[in-house]
């Protein structure tokens, strides 16, 4: 490894310290029974202030990263950093504070070590809550010099950050410089467990139970897409990553579990996009005795609940969202996609009831390019329209629904129309979040759905037949409704961002040149 100057002078300073018998390293915390977070230090600072009693306030202790430094002859000024924001603290030379050799220490440190400070609080004369520092000590020394942001005071009073590590690309690959050095990436991350954890919240209290079915799966499906392979020596076969959870948790509806969710990851061996990213992580729930329209209803009252619990107050219940000011708590449009494509491009898909048919209609508007079009199934055809016409204008929260059969291989019939599901996905911001069914339950069209699907899809995308899952239809499975939503495409809209990838703490990224995974 090839270091920088300053990481071989830092070095040099490690060597010191362990020479003056200092470990920089240490294996725990000195001051951890006192310890306070830095947004409580700062309040305590202040109530002193107020109170006039800064001399006798009592001891706390913060610990964090220094992420400032200011040293004038026998006194520092540090800033220290943890989850909760940052505290300045004062170390001098004096009977109250630091003895010589202590502070020759203190006066030392570098930007981006982890230390413990122990201090009274008290607020500075230009107005800085602080910590006069009586004891402190070093947690970890940091060898690598982190690219922190400089701050900028504003003529009208405003600090504006101006990020040193902005590179897209280096943030991804080194997330952990970019949770270091930008609070704002941190957060993401804050926002993101909240939405979980409302999420659960709501589905507990309507009576679901979480539970956990496997990642590697003997037969993948669930759902239209390519899986990841791996192999496994004791049982010599292949097995597959999880494309889904979907097939799993209607086997334990079969079991008299009526209400199962899972949160959980999902790998599909696919493209990358601002949208995709081919380790996700998805909520599929499952309820007896619902059908696609009141898993609708369910959806609508559960994504209203999140953003009133996760969203600030002044945001109205609303995100930003690519441009797009988007409601959650005004009700969801529910709108026919046979409605929806007759507006968008004037084709009435159910007049052209066979593959030939639509696609010559298709072809005629110039809607599509020959060579997408060829050799596309009926419902692959429609779902092109759908991404292509439909999919980008549906801002605010939109049920689209009934869908053609031949794309939806675990959704019950429309009744009176063979072609048509009952099936919905969900859509904002001009992006698809969710998906869901009024599940088949017939084990035996269950399985020729399995074959048609495995003699007319494209090979790669087809779901294998699952005997077994047929097997557990074959004992009953009451009607029941089903939901799948991708929480990093949710997590993207209440957020703000354009990609999926700063809504992941690591996403996949290319191999970087130069570097080699061990054997």
């Amino acid at each position: 490894m090839e270091l920088s100057e300053v990481e071989r002078e830092r070095l040099n300073k490690l060597d010191r310290l362990r020479a003056l018998g200092i470990d920089p390293y240490p294996p725990r915390c000195r001051f951890v029974h006192q310890r306070v977070m830095a947004v409580d230090a700062v309040r305590r600072a202040r109530e002193a202030a107020q109170h006039g009693e800064a001399a006798d306030a009592a001891e706390v202790a913060v610990m964090g990263r220094v992420v400032a430094r200011r040293v004038m002859g026998k006194a520092a000024f540090l800033g220290i950093e943890d989850a909760s924001g940052k505290v300045q603290v004062y170390g001098r030379v004096g009977e109250d504070s630091l003895d010589a050799d202590a502070f020759a220490l203190f006066k030392e440190l570098d930007l981006g070590d982890f230390i413990e400070v122990k201090g009274v609080p008290f607020v500075t004369k230009t107005g800085e809550p602080s910590l006069r520092v009586t004891d402190w000590g070093l947690l970890a020394k940091s060898l690598s010099p982190l690219p922190l942001a400089k701050e900028e005071k504003l003529p009208d009073g405003r600090l504006v950050r101006h990020s040193a590590f902005s590179d897209p690309e280096l943030r991804y690959r080194q997330r952990y410089v970019d949770l270091a050095v930008n609070p704002e990436v941190r957060q993401i991350f804050v926002m993101r467990a909240a939405i979980v954890k409302a999420i659960r919240a709501f589905l507990d209290d309507k009576g679901f139970l979480e539970v956990e079915t496997p990642i590697l799966q003997p037969i993948y499906g669930g759902a239209a897409a390519r899986p990841f392979i791996t192999y496994h020596n004791q049982l010599d076969q292949n097995l597959y990553l999880r494309i889904s959870f979907e097939l799993y948790l209607k086997r334990l509806i079969v079991g008299n579990l009526e209400r199962v969710y899972e949160i959980g990851r999902d790998f599909r061996n696919e493209g990358v996009s601002f949208k995709h990213n081919p380790e996700f992580t998805q909520l599929e729930f499952y309820a007896a005795y619902m059908d696609m329209y009141a898993v609708m209803d369910l959806v609508e009252e559960m994504l209203q609940y999140v953003a009133r619990r996760v969203l600030p107050a002044e945001a109205n219940g609303a995100t930003q969202f690519r441009g797009h000011l988007i409601n959650w708590l005004r009700p969801f449009q529910r709108v026919k996609l046979r409605d929806a494509l007759l507006e968008r491009t004037g084709i009435d898909y159910l007049q052209f009831p066979d593959r030939r048919a639509l696609a010559d209609e298709v072809l005629r508007r110039r809607l599509m390019p020959p060579e997408v079009v060829h050799g596309k199934p009926w419902g692959k055809i429609v779902d092109g329209l759908i991404g292509d016409y439909i999919e980008k204008t549906l801002v605010q929260p939109t049920f689209l629904y009934e869908y053609p059969r031949d794309i939806s291989p675990f959704a019950k019939s429309v009744p009176g129309s063979p072609n048509l599901v009952e099936r919905f996905e969900l859509f904002a911001g001009g992006v698809e979040l969710g998906n869901a069914f009024s599940e088949l339950n017939d084990p035996l069209d269950q399985r020729q759905r399995f074959l048609d699907e495995a003699i007319n899809a494209e090979a790669e995308e087809a779901n294998p037949v699952d005997e077994d899952y047929v097997r557990a239809l074959m004992y009953g499975m009451p009607a029941t409704g089903g939901f799948g939503l991708g929480i990093d495409r949710l997590v993207m809209m209440f957020t703000n961002r354009d990609s999926i990838r700063e809504v992941l703490l690591f996403p996949m990224l290319r191999r970087e040149e130069g570097i080699k995974a061990s054997p």
